[in-house]
């Protein structure tokens, strides 16, 4: 849990361009707002050695695993442009690679996120946020996780995924805790609203939690 946030492992292969204009990147950028304003999307300097931190994205078209992302390192913009954005065209777990296009370089979570694509065809949004509370209430809010001697943006990181699939772990409760990704929580759903509540949800649960205990 001390290697740099934000920071990409995997071999890529990025083609400069703009975005195309029938790309709106309206709705998914008001979720990433408000995570923003919550601060589990940002950068702060005593945070994560000061790098930026969180990322959201979204399925481009039904049936295909392309998808749209927020780029590396804009944790410190309250807003983004379209310049501040990627697309993932093709990503592969066991080789370590992606393949993408756009005005900036993806995310370092993108073959997380390309992964749960390729594992959930219903899913049309991930939202990877850096929230402590969920993060360390992991357990008594009974949540899925991948275990703590697996770091970020790593192929190992994509096994423990499809393995948190197989299980079953996520059929009802699309969400899990990256134990060895310090405060790491990813969220998943068919539109950017319901994986933005599933993500809320536990969240108030442990804000109740810690209020508890901070009462007691």
């Amino acid at each position: 849990m001390s290697e740099l946030e934000g920071v990409i492992k995997y071999r890529l292969e990025h083609h400069q361009s703009e975005l195309l204009p029938s790309i709106d990147i309206g709705p998914i950028n008001g979720w990433r707002g408000l995570f923003f304003r919550l601060g589990i999307i940002g950068q702060k300097p005593e945070k994560y050695h000061g790098l930026g931190y969180g990322n959201i994205s979204q399925r481009l078209t039904p049936g295909r695993n392309s998808f749209l992302i927020s780029a590396t390192q804009t944790g410190h913009l309250a807003c983004l442009n379209r310049e501040h954005f990627a697309i993932v065209e093709t990503a592969s777990a066991k080789l370590n690679t992606i393949r993408s296009r756009g005005p900036s370089r993806p995310s370092s979570e993108a073959l997380t996120h390309a992964s749960i694509y390729a594992l959930a065809p219903e899913a049309q949004a991930v939202i990877h946020v850096h929230c402590p509370e969920i993060w360390r209430h992991t357990h008594r809010l009974d949540l899925p996780y991948t275990r703590a001697e697996i770091a970020y943006g790593s192929i190992e990181m994509t096994e423990a995924v499809e393995q948190l699939f197989n299980s079953g772990q996520l059929n009802n409760l699309p969400i899990f805790s990256m134990l060895g990704h310090e405060d790491g929580i990813v969220a998943f759903g068919d539109s950017l609203a319901s994986a933005a509540q599933t993500l809320l949800i536990p969240l108030a649960h442990a804000l109740a939690i810690e209020q508890s205990q901070n009462a007691g």
